[in-house]
């Protein structure tokens, strides 16, 4: 497919559809899995308390990653 320079490319909208609610699923997914990796380490370590670091650090991880998408997703739509 030719896209003339004058004309904006043809955008799909499954394929934003998909792009943005991904945008939702990612903090939820990252303190889910610091949860997972925090228990999984206080299991190994025999302590009682990595479980919070971990949540903390998946959320963390996940605003992160939530901003750098959304930023992604606005400078495409551009």
């Amino acid at each position: 497919m030719v896209v003339l320079p004058d004309q904006p490319p043809n955008k799909k909208p499954l394929t934003s559809f998909a792009r943005y609610s991904e945008i939702g699923f990612i903090i939820p997914a990252c303190v889910l899995l610091g949860l997972l990796f925090g228990k999984l380490a206080d299991y190994w370590l025999h302590t009682h308390w990595l479980y919070v670091a971990g949540i903390v650090f998946g959320a963390v991880v996940g605003f992160w990653q939530m901003i750098r998408r959304a930023m992604g997703a606005f400078n495409q739509d551009d």
